[in-house]
């Protein structure tokens, strides 16, 4: 079968459409969010999973996050040690003394994405019902009464 160079053309634009860009440390689940882990020498080469991501350029950087607070600038890395400095500045990253590195940004993801999480729960209009405290002396009236 002979295809013409439109044809051609357009099968190659639809393979590459289909072809993703893959990044170290980062696994796609099967329900479409993106899975980051890295190996943790300080803990004799255990996985150490860095968290749940919606894109892979997410999940990518918490990969070089760890890759570079674990192994430096010598840690091979999806993205350049500028953009992945910057992001450790903004997130105000620091490790605890006798801390794993890796652990220490799987937490902060963790604690960054659980507020992220809360704060579009209350955004979606859920009802909040606030309970103001009148104080024990209507407590008492009213338990007086009954």
């Amino acid at each position: 079968m002979v295809l013409n160079t439109t044809e051609e053309e357009l099968c190659r634009i639809a393979t590459e459409a289909n072809k993703e860009k893959h990044y170290i440390g980062v696994r796609k689940r099967p329900w479409g969010k993106y899975a980051a882990e890295i190996r943790d020498s300080t803990r004799n080469g255990t996985r150490v999973w860095l968290g749940t991501f919606n894109s892979a350029e997410e999940a990518a950087l918490a990969y070089d996050q760890a890759a570079f607070a674990m192994r430096g600038a010598s840690a091979p890395m999806n993205f350049s040690i500028e953009e992945v400095k910057e992001s450790l500045r903004n997130m105000n990253y620091r490790c605890k003394d006798g801390s794993s590195p890796a652990e220490t940004i799987k937490e902060t993801h963790r604690t960054r994405n659980s507020s992220k999480r809360r704060r579009k729960e209350i955004s979606e209009g859920e009802d909040v019902l606030v309970l103001e405290d009148l104080g024990s002396d209507l407590l008492e009236e009213l338990l007086s009464e009954s």
